[in-house]
């Protein structure tokens, strides 16, 4: 039996989800991002996924000046993979979502696969005093909202970003279909493997956190992608470490960090993304597995390398 290969975890600090109010300890300020990617980093994370805010007031913000404050700080204290999202902050343009990846011109860049309803605004049910106005506002339009990514806005980011810069992609797929939609760019052309498909289970409006949906998801990359890609899990909520320690025992890599849940168990709130990574490492390692290093996963991932990025 072929010996299973190292973890990789990745790390989401931030997010454009979640609101100032739902958590004190939810990184707003470039210097905060920085410093909870670091510790992320540091306690095991080889790469980090990374969103800005407003320093002002946490709405998530595309201002490549925004990400050029946390990106140089981070690369210079670790040696970790830093992933740009394209997904911004729900409501942004398609070129306001490229802008600081075009900037940066980073190893690599989340992208979602298809569009899709992606419904927050359970959320707004729970708190009553918000720290900020546009909170409950920003929670409540997603009632009303599809987050676009047509096979058109697909293709303009792949060519813009990908072969104009050569970064490379986290394809999160929210459905079973998205991944058929991976499939069939991969036959086009645009992309090439190794691929890097993350999948998401637990939003309003994507797959449902049940791990039969895992164990049929998993299958159905197999048989499309065969061995040139890598897999990762992140489920939502409560379900991201069952979610996430599932993926590893098939084989999979895993992601965490407070854009994806604010807690690190029930009832209780987590105090740093790195807290997370280091409950999830715990874990793979109490399993017989061993976590990734930056260095490995840049390998297996086909990465141009943290000397080529544009900051």
């Amino acid at each position: 039996m072929a010996k299973q290969k190292s973890v990789i975890i990745t790390c989401a600090p931030t997010g454009g989800i979640h609101t100032p109010t739902m958590s004190e300890h939810l990184p707003i300020t470039p210097s905060e991002i920085a410093q909870a990617s670091i510790e992320a980093a540091e306690a095991g994370a080889s790469i980090i996924h990374l969103h800005a805010r407003d320093p002002e007031t946490g709405k998530p913000d595309p201002d490549p000046d925004l990400f050029m404050e946390f990106l140089p700080r981070i690369k210079q204290a670790t040696d970790a993979v830093m992933n740009v999202s394209t997904g911004g902050g729900l409501g942004m343009t398609r070129e306001e979502r490229l802008r600081a990846a075009t900037r940066a011109s980073p190893e690599m860049a989340s992208m979602n696969i298809g569009s899709m309803n992606f419904g927050i605004f359970p959320m707004k049910d729970k708190y009553s005093n918000w720290k900020h106005a546009w909170e409950p506002e920003f929670l409540d339009m997603t009632r009303d909202f599809i987050f676009r990514n047509t096979f058109a806005d697909i293709e303009y980011c792949i060519k813009e970003l990908g072969q104009g810069h050569g970064t490379r992609f986290e394809f999160e797929c929210y459905d079973l279909g998205h991944l058929y939609n991976l499939a069939w760019i991969l036959d086009q052309g645009w992309i090439e493997g190794p691929i890097f498909v993350q999948m998401v289970f637990g939003i309003l409006g994507g797959v449902g956190a049940d791990l039969d949906n895992l164990m049929h998801m998993h299958t159905i990359a197999n048989k499309l992608f065969g061995d040139d890609y890598e897999w990762s899990v992140l489920a939502a909520g409560r379900h991201q470490i069952p979610f996430t320690t599932q993926s590893g025992l098939l084989g999979g890599n895993v992601r965490v960090g407070m854009e994806d849940s604010l807690y690190i168990g029930p009832g209780e709130k987590a105090i740093s993304s790195a807290q997370q990574v280091t409950k999830i490492r715990t874990i793979i390692e109490n399993l017989g597995l061993t976590v990734a290093t930056p260095a490995e996963a840049r390998q297996r991932l086909g990465l141009k390398g943290g000397d080529q990025v544009a900051f």
